[in-house]
């Protein structure tokens, strides 16, 4: 994996040498992967790094290929913690974004009556986990409005916390569903003037686009490795703030590698953010996900951050050209999920001939996103999502694909 410089003086931008990026990238000579969104395509020093650790363990056995390999492993949280700007010992694994946030959830102490404060593009899963809560313990859900333009309108955000003064207030930085770029740190800013516990989804944006939790002023963070990092599956973390370690939180189900028993009726959790994490580690994975990481910081998150929104946007202009497609992305900023809706196909059988054409993409239905499709009137979307090895060419030829498709349904 290479950069490249551009032209030099004030403003010169660094180039990504996609040759070799596709050249580390195999997936890119069987399929045009527009599915980074779901999954990232791992690049080659990922995947050698994780078949290197279980060649290991197949020699050694588990732990003691653990014990060889402790230093790679605590790369993982080093790497991490630059790529988002805190200290190591902020950071957790976890198996998922999902897990990382339904653990983040069971940290607080919710009590009936007790107010989450969201936005109405919250991720699936989250707004089920609110549900849920309201369901056992009583909690109240309030959705912020969105702006007539998309997104959430943040001075009415800011306007219910002072009045609802909530337990938790929580933002997606991008839905699943949508190329919205909600302004995370906007809210952060009201959080931290109120002194109001603050959850940052980022599963969409975390290798897309800097991250900075400082910047963002979240007291917790939960994001995937699998999508724009191009780490491996049934992988992700946690960002605990200073704060929340310091006044105490901690899991529900806390186990002997978070916490310390002490005597026979009691434990003492550890200092750092490993009381999120559990015992049991897929080493393979963790150092997977450290080389993807390092691989993104290499790579430079800038330059990635200029690249893959512009495919999007171009894709984005392709499609918007075409007559009976209908473009759904709204909002002020827009990353690289690019959604839409075919006049006269249904949704699987449009999928299938994407997928047929060699075409990775993804679908959406109103069930992941509730209030957006039901603003939109729409039933379901075909998601592309281009990255940073991607081409202009293949953009091109994907439009032109989808131009094909419309025309005989």
């Amino acid at each position: 994996m290479k950069t490249h410089g551009s032209a030099t003086g004030a403003g010169a931008e660094t180039l990504l040498d996609v040759a070799a990026l596709r050249a580390d990238t195999p997936g890119c000579e069987q399929v045009v992967h527009f599915n980074n969104a779901g999954c990232g395509l791992l690049a080659a020093p990922v995947l050698a790094t994780m078949l290197d650790h279980l060649n290991l363990e197949a020699r050694l056995g588990g732990y003691e290929a653990a014990a060889a390999r402790a230093e790679q492993v605590r790369a993982f949280y080093t790497e991490t913690a630059a790529l988002i700007n805190c200290a190591p010992g902020n950071i957790a694994f976890a198996g998922s974004a999902t897990h990382a946030y339904a653990t983040a959830l069971s940290s607080i102490p919710f009590e009936a009556g007790d107010v989450i404060l969201t936005t109405r593009n919250d991720f699936i899963s989250n707004q089920i986990a609110f549900l849920s809560l309201r369901k056992r313990f009583g909690v109240r859900l309030v959705h912020a409005p969105d702006l007539p333009e998309g997104g959430v309108d943040v001075a009415a955000m800011a306007a219910l916390m002072r009045a609802h003064r909530p337990r938790l207030v929580s933002a997606t930085h991008i839905p699943t569903n949508s190329g919205l770029v909600q302004p995370i740190a906007e809210i952060g800013a009201h959080c931290r003037e109120l002194g109001l516990l603050y959850l940052v989804d980022a599963c969409q944006s975390v290798g897309q686009f800097p991250i900075d939790v400082a910047e963002i002023g979240c007291d917790l963070l939960t994001a995937t490795c699998r999508k724009f990092l191009r780490g491996p599956r049934g992988s992700g973390f946690l960002y605990v703030s200073d704060r929340v370690l310091r006044d105490g939180y901690e899991p529900l189900f806390i186990d002997m590698h978070g916490s310390r028993w002490v005597s026979p009726d009691s434990y003492r959790p550890v200092e750092s953010a490993a009381r999120f994490e559990e015992w049991e580690f897929p080493y393979a994975t963790v150092l997977g996900c450290a080389a993807a990481v390092r691989y993104a910081r290499q790579v430079g998150v800038a330059a990635i951050a200029r690249r893959t929104p512009a495919l999007a946007a171009r894709l984005r202009a392709r499609l918007g050209d075409l007559a009976g497609v209908r473009l759904l992305d709204r909002g002020r900023t827009l990353g690289a999920l690019v959604t839409f809706e075919v006049e006269g196909w249904q949704a699987e059988p449009f999928k299938a001939a994407m997928d047929a054409a060699g075409v990775n993409s993804a679908l959406s239905f109103r069930e992941f996103a509730q209030f957006d499709f039901a603003d939109k009137d729409v039933e379901w979307c075909l998601r592309l999502s281009p990255h940073y090895y991607n081409t202009e060419d293949e953009v091109d030829r994907v439009a032109d694909i989808v131009a094909g498709l419309r025309a005989s349904p």
